[in-house]
Protein backbone atom coordinates (compact mmCIF):
# COMPACT_ATOMS: atom_id res chain seq x y z
CA UNK A 1 0.00 0.00 0.00
CA UNK A 2 0.90 3.53 -0.88
CA UNK A 3 -0.13 6.64 0.43
CA UNK A 4 0.62 9.63 -0.85
CA UNK A 5 1.10 12.55 2.10
CA UNK A 6 1.63 15.48 -0.27
CA UNK A 7 2.83 16.63 -4.43
CA UNK A 8 4.17 19.33 -5.09
CA UNK A 9 5.57 21.44 -8.44
CA UNK A 10 9.04 22.81 -9.14
CA UNK A 11 9.51 24.57 -11.87
CA UNK A 12 13.56 24.43 -11.62
CA UNK A 13 15.63 21.72 -11.85
CA UNK A 14 16.37 20.58 -8.58
CA UNK A 15 19.84 19.58 -7.41
CA UNK A 16 20.58 17.71 -3.80
CA UNK A 17 23.86 16.98 -2.72
CA UNK A 18 25.71 16.92 0.37
CA UNK A 19 28.83 15.89 1.17
CA UNK A 20 29.65 13.03 3.40
CA UNK A 21 27.54 10.99 5.70
CA UNK A 22 24.18 12.36 5.68
CA UNK A 23 21.00 12.19 8.00
CA UNK A 24 17.40 12.29 5.97
CA UNK A 25 14.47 13.47 8.03
CA UNK A 26 10.81 14.30 7.04
CA UNK A 27 8.50 16.11 9.36
CA UNK A 28 5.14 17.51 9.20
CA UNK A 29 5.11 21.24 10.52
CA UNK A 30 2.60 22.76 11.42
CA UNK A 31 2.60 27.32 12.07
CA UNK A 32 0.13 28.45 13.37
CA UNK A 33 -0.91 31.93 12.57
CA UNK A 34 0.72 34.51 13.52
CA UNK A 35 3.84 32.27 14.25
CA UNK A 36 6.96 31.48 12.18
CA UNK A 37 10.03 29.82 12.00
CA UNK A 38 12.28 32.36 13.13
CA UNK A 39 15.28 33.12 11.39
CA UNK A 40 17.78 29.92 10.30
CA UNK A 41 19.90 28.05 7.87
CA UNK A 42 20.19 24.93 7.20
CA UNK A 43 23.62 23.04 6.72
CA UNK A 44 22.37 20.88 3.79
CA UNK A 45 19.21 21.11 1.52
CA UNK A 46 15.20 21.02 2.24
CA UNK A 47 12.41 20.08 0.19
CA UNK A 48 9.62 21.11 1.17
CA UNK A 49 5.73 20.80 0.13
CA UNK A 50 2.63 23.12 1.41
CA UNK A 51 0.41 20.69 2.54
CA UNK A 52 -2.09 23.59 3.49
CA UNK A 53 -2.32 27.23 3.63
CA UNK A 54 -0.45 29.96 2.55
CA UNK A 55 3.86 29.91 3.63
CA UNK A 56 5.35 33.27 3.79
CA UNK A 57 9.14 33.07 2.82
CA UNK A 58 11.69 35.64 3.64
CA UNK A 59 14.55 34.85 2.12
CA UNK A 60 17.59 36.62 0.08
CA UNK A 61 17.00 34.20 -2.86
CA UNK A 62 13.63 36.07 -3.86
CA UNK A 63 13.76 39.58 -5.73
CA UNK A 64 12.37 41.64 -3.00
CA UNK A 65 13.86 39.08 -0.76
CA UNK A 66 10.22 37.61 -0.10
CA UNK A 67 7.71 34.73 -2.12
CA UNK A 68 4.77 33.49 -0.62
CA UNK A 69 3.70 30.08 -1.18
CA UNK A 70 0.35 28.24 -1.37
CA UNK A 71 -0.71 24.54 -1.12
CA UNK A 72 0.44 22.20 -3.52
CA UNK A 73 3.56 24.48 -4.21
CA UNK A 74 6.64 23.14 -3.40
CA UNK A 75 10.06 24.37 -1.51
CA UNK A 76 13.35 24.11 -2.16
CA UNK A 77 15.84 25.85 0.77
CA UNK A 78 19.61 25.30 -0.36
CA UNK A 79 22.45 25.16 2.40
CA UNK A 80 23.66 28.80 4.51
CA UNK A 81 21.53 31.79 3.57
CA UNK A 82 19.52 32.69 6.55
CA UNK A 83 15.50 33.01 6.18
CA UNK A 84 12.41 32.90 8.02
CA UNK A 85 8.77 31.68 7.36
CA UNK A 86 5.86 33.33 8.58
CA UNK A 87 2.26 32.10 8.83
CA UNK A 88 0.49 35.64 8.02
CA UNK A 89 -2.98 34.34 6.92
CA UNK A 90 -5.70 33.12 9.16
CA UNK A 91 -5.57 29.17 8.75
CA UNK A 92 -2.86 26.93 9.75
CA UNK A 93 -0.08 26.40 7.36
CA UNK A 94 0.90 22.77 7.30
CA UNK A 95 4.85 21.54 5.21
CA UNK A 96 5.52 18.51 5.12
CA UNK A 97 9.55 18.76 4.64
CA UNK A 98 12.51 16.53 4.35
CA UNK A 99 16.14 17.12 5.20
CA UNK A 100 18.86 16.51 3.80
CA UNK A 101 21.71 17.80 5.89
CA UNK A 102 24.81 16.66 6.85
CA UNK A 103 25.12 13.26 9.71
CA UNK A 104 25.14 14.55 13.06
CA UNK A 105 24.42 18.39 12.25
CA UNK A 106 21.43 20.26 13.45
CA UNK A 107 18.10 19.81 11.04
CA UNK A 108 17.91 24.25 11.47
CA UNK A 109 20.77 26.15 12.75
CA UNK A 110 19.32 29.04 14.42
CA UNK A 111 23.13 30.38 15.88
CA UNK A 112 23.29 33.13 12.66
CA UNK A 113 27.07 33.55 13.18
CA UNK A 114 27.16 29.84 11.78
CA UNK A 115 25.34 31.27 8.11
CA UNK A 116 26.68 33.43 5.42
CA UNK A 117 25.99 36.81 6.30
CA UNK A 118 22.66 38.55 5.03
Amino acid sequence: MVEELGKGEQDAAVDVEVAGPTQVAFRRITIHPGAGTGKHCHDGQLIAVVEQGEFTHYAPIYPGGVHVYHAGDSIVEGAHYVHEGKNEGTEDVVLLVTYVIPDGDPLAETDLTHCDPE
